[in-house]
């Protein structure tokens, strides 16, 4: 019986400690997957870009249009590669 007792004691012990450490990690409310940025698509060797997207739709977009390669600038608009008109 007194080991019994032991085992109980110590799944409840396991269980506390698990339920601690799990309040104890912060909950993801926004932070990256909010932010939007310029996406940068390069396919048949043309770069365009699309501002004002997340990177999960940058990705969902580059991977739709069968981009060679993306990638993905956080809060920043796009750029046009040169100065003036």
């Amino acid at each position: 019986m007194k080991a019994r007792q032991i085992a109980r004691w110590s799944a409840l012990v396991a269980l506390l400690a698990l339920g601690a450490v799990t309040a104890s990690e912060p909950a993801d409310t926004g932070g990256r997957s909010d932010l939007t940025g310029a996406c940068y698509c390069r396919a048949a060797g043309e770069l365009r870009c699309v501002g004002e997207l997340t990177e999960r739709q940058c990705a969902r977009r580059c991977s739709d249009e069968l981009c060679d390669d993306w990638f993905w600038l956080e809060r920043r608009p796009c750029w046009n590669w040169g100065y003036g008109g």
